[in-house]
């Protein structure tokens, strides 16, 4: 029995750490997501503490794991263990009746479940969590008073700055399609696949063809067989995104910068009573001296109407376009961050509280003045 509690002890610890960890290291992604369940249950009030909550259920998930795994005070975390896991497991099933949030986010963007792949899993972990739970005077702590509250303290404390540090910069770990790196133009280079059916016309048997392989050139065999219908299938691998950059004239300009063969940087707005607009100011002189370098600079907002006014109340020159938030929120997690582009590659990414000026860039990416 002592092996068994121990070997559930170390699966939920690493589930909760592993929950934890992954929500903390993004907490404004956690934060979103929440207020999607904020919205949904008309909480609206609570929406400007959105990111208070995330930073500290993410460092309750992470902490009731590590305790857990070192057991300390194991009659409090399993009592904490089964109020959650009770109330997560209900709220799951709910979500996976009525999906008022397609995904809940029990586990990042690290790793997407659906709703009643959630729902089932936290079936598995709360039995796990009732078994501990029943038997939690059987796990006793190796740790005097004062270690154990030090660990207590110091365990959600430590992770709590760590996920503001993240919230602060960057995440350290990018679950995101547009993780530097990426290329967000894959090639489309496959050709279209037709499937032809068609159905004989004595016998009412159907057979399928990929075009061009069928005889369509045989008159005996036309004679026999008709035609029913066409699949088409395109092999080639879908775009990472769903950004779709737009104009003032609505027209879509995405391919003109993400497919752009030189440097391209894209300031990303995705709200403007938000943004930090000393930030804004400041990108004024970026831009001129990326201009005169002859590289694209460009700023997004969700609105075309908040461009305009942003450009207007802070005299910015660089020119607006605009995108659904939710896209620029996936691309950066910074109001504003820039993000630098090359034949639709993620070059670098920068928060606004760290976007170097220009000739820093320059001297990390010398290849920016040789573009004359």
């Amino acid at each position: 029995m002592k092996t068994f509690l121990t070997i559930l002890r170390f699966v939920v610890g690493l589930v909760f750490i592993f929950s934890g960890f992954v929500k903390g290291i993004d907490p404004l992604g956690t934060a979103f997501k929440l207020e999607d369940y904020l919205m949904y249950y008309h909480l609206d009030w609570f929406l400007p503490l959105s990111l208070v909550l995330s930073i500290f259920l993410s460092a309750l998930e992470f902490s009731l794991g590590v305790l857990l795994i070192l057991k300390v005070r194991p009659v409090l975390v399993t009592w904490l263990l089964l109020l959650m896991m009770s109330f997560f497991t209900l709220l799951t099933f709910y979500d996976a009746i009525y999906e008022p949030v397609k995904d809940c986010g029990c586990f990042g963007d690290a790793l997407i479940l659906s709703n009643w792949q959630t729902f089932y899993k936290n079936i598995v972990l709360i039995i796990f969590v009732i078994i501990l739970f029943i038997n939690r005077k059987k796990l006793k702590s190796s740790y005097n008073p004062f270690g154990e509250w030090a660990l207590m303290l110091g365990v959600p404390l430590i992770f709590a700055w760590f996920s503001v540090v993240n919230y602060r910069n960057l995440p350290m770990i990018d679950f995101l399609a547009w993780k530097e790196g990426n290329d967000m133009v894959p090639e489309r280079n496959l050709p279209l696949q037709f499937t032809l059916t068609y159905k004989n016309k004595s016998t009412g048997e159907e057979k399928q063809y990929v075009s061009p392989n069928f005889p369509y050139d045989d008159p005996e065999w036309l004679e026999q067989w008709e035609f029913v219908s066409q699949c088409v299938v395109d092999p080639n691998p879908p775009p990472p995104h769903n950004l779709q950059i737009l104009d003032l004239e609505f027209s879509d300009v995405t391919a003109n910068f993400l497919e752009n063969p030189d440097y391209q940087f894209i300031l990303a707005i995705w709200n403007s009573g938000s943004v930090n607009k000393l930030s804004l100011k400041k990108m004024n002189s970026f831009y001129h001296k990326a201009e005169h370098d002859g590289h694209s600079f460009i700023a997004i907002t969700p609105t075309i109407e908040e461009g305009e006014e942003l450009a207007k109340e802070l005299g910015l020159d660089y020119e607006f376009y605009f995108a659904d938030d939710i896209e620029l929120k996936i691309m950066i997690r910074s109001n504003p961050g820039l993000v630098l582009l090359k034949d639709g590659v993620v070059q670098k990414k920068w928060s606004y509280r760290n976007i170097p000026d220009y000739d820093d860039i320059k001297k990390i990416i010398p290849e920016l003045s040789e573009h004359n």
